[in-house]
């Protein structure tokens, strides 16, 4: 049973992550970019987005260390000289993922909610499981993703309210961010986001988890 749940997550994750990835070139296309379509990367086909550190690797090692299941897909391309407006553009193509995942978990938190209601839940543990972890994953990868440190989305967002005279900072963390990333997975397992986590999953739910 714990094996075939660990596929589930797996799954759970995948799909999220597709979704996530193929938001951003949706909203890249609508601002004039079409570098996702033209690679064809805005596919629901998961070969094209699969990643295999971000999308098996991470995921099994944070599951065995029960920590919050996040993790990534390849990134979708997109080229900031065909946006009108490059750094606004950056930000609202990169925040597209993770409100892409708070809004798969705003679905399965209302499902969750209405089969509460009906006492459905009551006779099939497995639903409530299943839809439960849909909505954690998905909550945790769009927490995860607004980190605002490169590579992950939040720093597109950050740079794009960041003072010019700040351009340091940006210059810092674009260099290091990535084994900030790395240093935070080893030391922490990014438990440190799991209070904000559950905090959102029980605005969404109606109940803590």
């Amino acid at each position: 049973m714990e094996y075939t749940f660990l596929a589930f997550e797996l799954i759970v994750l995948i799909f999220s992550v597709m979704i996530h990835e193929v938001s951003h070139g949706v909203v890249a296309l609508r601002l004039g970019d079409t570098t996702a379509r033209d690679m064809g990367r805005l596919t629901l086909n998961p070969l094209k987005h699969l990643d295999p550190i971000g999308s098996f690797l991470l995921p099994l090692i944070l599951a065995i260390s029960h920590a919050p299941i996040i993790g990534w897909a390849k990134p979708v391309p997109y080229n900031p000289y065909n946006l009108r407006d490059p750094k606004k553009g950056a930000a609202l193509i990169s925040v597209a993922g993770p409100l892409s995942n708070i809004s798969l978990a705003l679905v399965f938190g209302a499902f969750l909610r209405i089969l509460s209601a009906t006492d459905f839940l009551a006779f099939d543990s497995f639903i409530f499981t299943a839809f439960t972890h849909i909505v954690l994953v998905n909550i945790a990868l769009a927490v995860f993703n607004l980190i605002p440190i490169p590579p992950l989305d939040g720093s597109k967002v950050f740079f794009a309210i960041l003072p010019p005279g700040y351009s340091h900072i940006e210059a810092f963390l674009s260099q290091y961010g990535f084994f900030i990333i790395i240093f935070l997975l080893f030391v922490t397992g990014f438990n440190f986001i799991a209070p904000v986590i559950f905090w959102i999953y029980a605005l969404i739910v109606g109940a803590p988890f």
